[in-house]
This record gives structure tokens, sequence and C-alpha cells, in this order.
């Protein structure tokens, strides 16, 4: 009676079961129609707030997330039992080669290899069908539209910082590591005035609340207060950007692009002189704000202190000590005489300046790493950066635990709240900017590929309130800062 040899076992073995997954499968799909209309009926005995339409259509979502998962999980046995079946053959086939290492070390290595290759088929298909459920998915639920509008291109080494003016005619200004300080049209992209005053690395800029003035923090230890004039070009038809759905990253890629060097504007006027220079700092300035009313100003140093200024005389007012490490960010309350600084200490301070005869501080121990930046809302919130990958949201009235925190997968840089919106703007060091609300609900994020946004480091964000077309503005280590257009529907924002 002949005997039947191990592999020919093997392969009757895995035919056969092959054969019974297939015919699970059947079963599977047989009882789909039963089981969809079981859960349907089950719906609509269900009290939700949800309309049905919208209820049903989770419904089918769902159920796809659940018969590709269940085929995925069908196949990822099947595969095990063909690893086990190989190995057994080979280790079957090994026993007849006593004595010669080399041969075993033949057999280790194609067994090896066959297995990397049963395991990286798993991985793709899973990677090919979970991808699938989740762009279905996103195409359904994101509505948020972002657009990216503007690039401002000139500076010659990375931006650290931008803000938006308060008074007319609203223009956009950064700060950069290549010393100096730019004025741009928001519309058009051109650069309308650059600071050439400082020595060092520009790393804030701050415009006055109700005139033509500029405040700059740099790593010369000093900060400057200069005045600017500028006249707004003719606006450019703007290009036919189709609306890009936030989400939509559809080519991320770890391959920057190639740095050369960018050609500033050469027809840019230059201011070098300063209106007044404030040099009590014994390190680099690395932020600084107005006060309400404009009259004071604040600076944030390496030298772990907090500066409080005079405008019109230069004098040093106060002096703000008590963090243990270097300040990062310093912000001012927009309609009250309060300060927030942040340290690498891992907490920032409140300064109260409310009462003239009394100086109250407040000492905040949110968070387990650097803090990036503080600042304030409208409101009576303060919402906080880290290097520890969050962000808190806080009520000044009871500060004593954050009424919510944001986790995300970065760490987060200078960040900035919607006046009107009341959205929180997340700049991260992979490159990524998202948005969420005062509850800590994420709304969107920015699309970035190969061909659109920023392909360094994000440093900061700032909102622009006023009617133009950008209403959102981002700048990084590549050397520009872009202008975005955000619509985030009320309905989306309520959620």
């Amino acid at each position: 009676m002949p005997v039947e040899s191990g592999s020919s076992a093997a392969a009757r073995q895995a035919k056969q079961k092959r054969k019974s997954h297939s015919l699970s499968i059947r079963r599977t799909n047989s009882t789909e129609q039963d089981r969809s209309g079981l859960q349907r009926d089950m719906l609509e005995g269900q009290d939700s707030k949800l309309p049905l339409s919208l209820r049903s259509n989770l419904l089918d979502l769902f159920s796809q997330i659940e018969r590709e998962f269940e085929n995925l999980y069908i196949e990822n046995l099947e595969l095990r039992r063909e690893i086990e079946t190989l190995n057994d053959r080979l280790a079957g086939e090994g026993q007849t080669f006593e004595g010669a290492d080399l041969a075993k070390g033949a057999l280790k290595t194609k067994a090896s290899h066959s297995t990397s290759q049963l395991s990286q088929k798993l991985k793709t298909t899973y990677k090919a069908s979970t991808s699938k459920i989740v762009s279905s998915f996103k195409a359904t639920t994101s509505r948020a539209v972002c657009q990216l509008v503007r690039e401002y291109v000139g500076h010659r080494d990375g931006i650290w910082d931008l803000s938006v003016t308060r008074t007319q005619p609203v223009v956009l200004g950064t700060a950069s590591a290549d010393h100096t300080a730019m004025l741009w049209s928001i519309e058009t992209g051109k650069c309308l005035l650059k600071y050439l005053g400082h020595q060092g690395s520009v790393n804030s800029i701050k415009f006055h609340p109700t005139e033509q003035m500029a405040l700059t923090a740099s790593g010369d230890q000093t900060a400057h207060i200069w005045r600017y004039m500028v006249q707004l070009p003719t606006p450019q038809p703007v290009a036919d950007i189709s609306q890009t759905p936030c989400e939509d990253d559809v080519d991320f890629s770890d391959k920057d692009e190639a740095d050369g060097e960018v050609e500033g504007p050469n027809d840019c006027p230059s201011v070098r002189t300063a209106v007044t220079t404030l040099r009590s700092h014994q390190g680099v300035v690395i932020a600084a704000d107005w006060l309400v009313g404009g009259k004071q100003v604040v600076t944030a140093s390496w030298d772990r202190a907090a500066n409080l200024y005079d405008v019109e005389t230069s004098e040093l007012v106060h002096s703000l000590t008590g963090h243990d490490q270097e300040l990062t960010h310093c912000c001012t309350h927009p309609t009250q005489r309060l300060v927030v600084t942040s340290s690498r200490d891992t907490t920032f301070r409140l300064w109260d300046f409310r009462d003239p005869s009394i100086h109250s501080v407040n000492v905040f121990q949110g968070h387990t790493d650097t803090v990036t930046s503080a600042v304030f809302t409208v409101g009576d919130n303060v919402v906080s950066g880290s290097d520890d990958r969050t962000v808190k949201v806080w009520d000044l009235k009871n500060m004593r635990s954050p009424i919510a925190t944001i986790r995300t997968d970065s760490a987060v840089n200078r960040i900035s709240v919607s006046v009107n919106q009341r959205i929180i703007a997340l700049p991260h060091d992979n490159r990524q900017v998202r948005l969420f609300d005062m509850s800590g609900v994420r709304l969107a994020r920015l699309p970035r590929s190969n061909r659109q946004g920023h392909r360094r480091m994000v440093c900061c964000s700032a909102w622009c309130e006023d009617n133009t077309s950008c209403n959102l503005f981002t700048c990084g280590f590549d050397r520009q800062a872009i202008g975005w257009n955000i619509n985030i529907p009320a309905l989306l924002q309520e959620k």
C-alpha cells in the first residue's frame, strides 16, 4: 500500500482548510441580509435624537467595518495555519540532514524567508483593508473645509512667530531667525516692509492695539518697539484653488524638498532704527506682548525672568521672577491687566496687575514637560500647550484642574485661539496643524502633502478675525508662512 509523503499530506490539508474558509465566507454572506434587517428593526425601536437616515448610514458603515475585520480575522487564522504547516514540513525534512550544519543553516534561512513573506503578506492585506474602511468613513463624516490660499516666502531662515495687526491696514507680521521681521500684504503675499534693527534672531512679533507700532523680541537680549507705515498694493485675482477637505493627507512623505537659497524681496523698504529699545535682560528675549491699552509691555527671557516696561519712558516697572528654568512664552489678556508666562520648568504662571497695590501670582503645574505657550481667550479661559504632547484648557475662576485635555502625537508649539469661533490651532513638531474646539473635540487637520503645507516643524499659528481671504496663518522652519481659509460649519463645532 503506497504511503503518502509529508509534503502531499500538508498540501491536501491546506486545500481542505481553504475550502472550509470559502464555505464560512458563503455562510457569512448568506446571513448578512437577515442581520442587517434585524439591526434596522432594532434601530426603529430605539430612542435617539439622530435622524433615522443618519443612523442607518452609520449602521451600514459599521457593518462594513465588521465584515472587513471578520474577513481579515479568518484570513489571519488561515495564514497562521499555513505557517505552522510550513514549519512542521521544514522541521521534518531537516531530520534527514544529520550532522550537516550547513544544510541546517540553509533550512533555517529558507524557513525564515518563507515566514517573513507570509508575515509581509498579512501586513499588506491588513493595511489595504483598513485604509479602505477609514477612507470611506472620512469621506462621509469630514465636512470641514481647509483651503491653502497663499504662501509668504522671502525669509532666509526659519520663522519663529507671526501676528496680524489689530488696526487698519490689516497686515501680517513674521519674525525670523534670519535677524529680520517682515510685514506682508495678506491679499497679495507681497513684502511691504522689513525691519533690520536686531543683531540676533527675531523670536516674536506683536502689534500695538491702536497704533501702527510693532514689538519684537530678539536673541540679542533686547526688545524693540518700532513704527511702520505701509501702503497696501492692489489685490491680485486669487487663483482657483480647489477646496480641500481637512484630513485629506493624500501624499505624506518624509522626504523634504531641497532647501535652496530663497531670494528675499529686493524692492521691500526697510526700517533700521527702533523708537524704543528695552535692555534689562541677561539672556535671549524669547517673547514679548502689549498689555491692554498699549502703555506697557511684558517680555519673557531665557534669564528666567519676565520684565514689565513702561513704553513711554522705557523704564523697568517690575521684574517677574520665580520660574526655575528658561521662559518660553508670554501672553497678555485682551481686556484685563493679566499676564501669563510659560517655562521649561513644566509650569506656567498667572500674574495679576489689576490692583496697582497688589501683584498676585498663581503657579500651575498641569504639564510634565516644557510648557511652550499659554494664551488667554476672550472669555475666562487659559489654554496651555506643551512638549508633553498635550494641550489643556483652564478656567480662570477655578484653575485647580483643567476643564479639557487634548492629547496629541507630537510636541505642541505656539498655539492660538480664534476669538469669534473659539477654535484652538495647534502647530506641531511633526509638521501638522490640528484644530480643536474648547471642549477638546478635534475639528480638523490642515492638509499637508509634498505639494502643499509645511515641510518642517510648524512653530506658530495666528488667527485673523477681519474680513480677509485668510483667517488662519501658520509659520515654520521651512522659511515660509502660509495663509489658510478655514470653514468649519456651526453644526460640526457644536458636536
